[in-house]
């Protein structure tokens, strides 16, 4: 609706990742750097927690990316909530492998021969799971047996465990602690200061196709830190409302009442 009114090229501020709107903040690029270096370094298990929205999602594209122009192989995971035999199908079908047999015995063969097989080939092999705060007990502990896959010189098998603050709490648990030790890589995304909502909102507006107009004033942009907290999914639901509200009144700027009426309108304090 005010994509026309402010010669937008598209809408800047959509609620679902998109790759071509890419902000990486100071954190984001520190967290993508972490988990660079454990895959470069065959580390094993790594570790990636964040609030909700606060850009996970974005960090895991940009690294799959990343690694789609490299000798890697990946599996992405998006549904944790998965027995022991589910995963390790999950995670052959992910790899190009036809699972041959339901039992966890020759599923953890095949797995493993696959493995091998990559490794000897000179390329590495790295699963992701999203949102593993939902991982059971029984699941992590066969993710921990995997990591044990590994020749005389490296770990075969490279596993990025992303979630909630939740994971950091289950990683804790006293049953989980040979697991928790395995993790020599962790890092926990912080949420954007004023100065980096600033950046993140005039970056999206640019890549959209605005050229000074709409913009936001510094009041306007205060209020969305404090009321975001400095999560990107939030600042990205309060900017698109409050330049509906900015649209309605006929105005090039967007202002702290216009944030006030994203705030209403979102149901946030």
């Amino acid at each position: 609706m005010y994509q026309h009114f402010y010669g937008l090229r598209e809408m800047p501020f959509h609620i679902t990742p998109d790759p071509r709107f890419l902000y990486l903040a100071p954190t984001h690029q520190e967290a993508l750097a972490h988990l660079r270096y454990g895959i470069s370094e065959k580390k094993g298990f790594m570790v990636l927690t964040g609030e909700v929205g606060c850009g996970k999602t974005t960090i895991c594209r940009q690294l799959l990316n990343e690694l789609a122009d490299q000798d890697v192989e990946t599996a992405l995971i998006l549904n944790p909530r998965l027995s022991e035999a589910e995963m390790l199908e999950a995670i052959l079908t992910e790899l190009g492998q036809t699972p041959v047999n339901g039992s966890k015995h020759h599923l953890l063969d095949q797995l493993n021969q696959h493995l091998l097989q990559v490794v000897l080939a000179g390329r590495n092999i790295v699963v992701i799971i999203d949102e593993s705060q939902n991982l059971g007990f029984e699941t992590l502990e066969q993710l921990r047996l995997l990591s044990n896959l590994e020749t005389d010189s490296q770990k075969l098998l490279q596993i990025i465990l992303i979630g909630q603050p939740e994971l950091r709490a289950k990683l804790k648990e006293e049953r989980l602690r040979q697991l928790r030790q395995r993790v020599l890589v962790h890092y926990d995304l912080r949420r954007l200061t004023r100065e980096e909502v600033a950046l993140y909102i005039q970056h999206r507006l640019t890549l959209a196709g605005g050229q000074g107009r709409p913009s936001f004033t510094q009041r306007a942009v205060k209020r969305i830190h404090r009321v975001s907290q400095g999560i990107p999914r939030i600042i990205n639901n309060l900017c698109d409302k409050a330049l509906l509200a900015a649209f309605v009144k006929n105005q090039d700027v967007v202002g702290y009442h216009e944030v006030g009426r994203a705030i209403k309108e979102c149901e946030l304090k």
